[in-house]
């Protein structure tokens, strides 16, 4: 035995001997054997993932409900200091309550303007794209700046009823009486 082993070690010194790891095909090339997967492991990999698309799947509808909700208790909370503001002025005395000038008068609605006009941010938006005007220019005609227009369309923020009054009246305008309208604001 010990002269098979001197035998392989002087083999390996020389490089004439093949590790033990390793095979050779018909050419005579050397060439590492493919070792086999860890079965356990592929199946564990596998699972973890088709676990965490499971889980991904199942809980996008949650998220949805969970920032709807968000929203909502967010504009339950502007509501409520809204209203206990005004209780506060009440309790100062029935003259400290007088609605400011432009300000939509609180109604059990939820802050209807009483018009009777409604707004739709994607509808103002078409419109002023078919009077083919900027945001810049919309906001001239309807005595507003042009972040509010944008503001308005992105549904961020919602018109003034003065504001309002002025958007109705463009609906049903044309492009041509639009420019005129609008050089006619330009050189006021």
């Amino acid at each position: 035995m010990l002269g098979i082993e001197l035998r392989r070690n002087r083999d390996r010194q020389a490089g004439t001997c093949l590790p033990e790891a390793t095979s050779v095909d018909i050419r005579g090339l050397r060439r590492p054997k493919a070792q086999m997967p860890n079965i356990a492991a592929v199946f564990k990999t596998e699972i973890t993932r088709l676990a965490r698309k499971e889980m991904r799947e199942s809980s996008d509808g949650v998220k949805r409900t969970v920032a709807a909700q968000r929203t909502e208790i967010a504009s339950l909370k502007r509501r409520l200091q809204e209203l206990e503001g005004v209780v506060k002025k009440l309790a100062k005395g029935p003259s400290a309550v007088a609605p400011r000038p432009g300000a939509p008068a609180l109604s059990e609605s939820g802050g209807s303007n009483g018009s009777g006009l409604r707004f739709r941010a994607k509808g103002m938006a078409a419109n002023r794209k078919r009077l083919g005007l900027s945001a810049a220019d919309f906001g001239l005609l309807v005595g507003a700046t042009g972040q509010s227009v944008y503001a308005w369309e992105s549904g961020k923020a919602k018109p003034r009823p003065e504001a309002l009054a002025a958007i109705a009246s463009l609906r049903g305008m044309g492009k041509l009486e639009a420019e005129a309208k609008l050089a006619a604001a330009k050189r006021r």
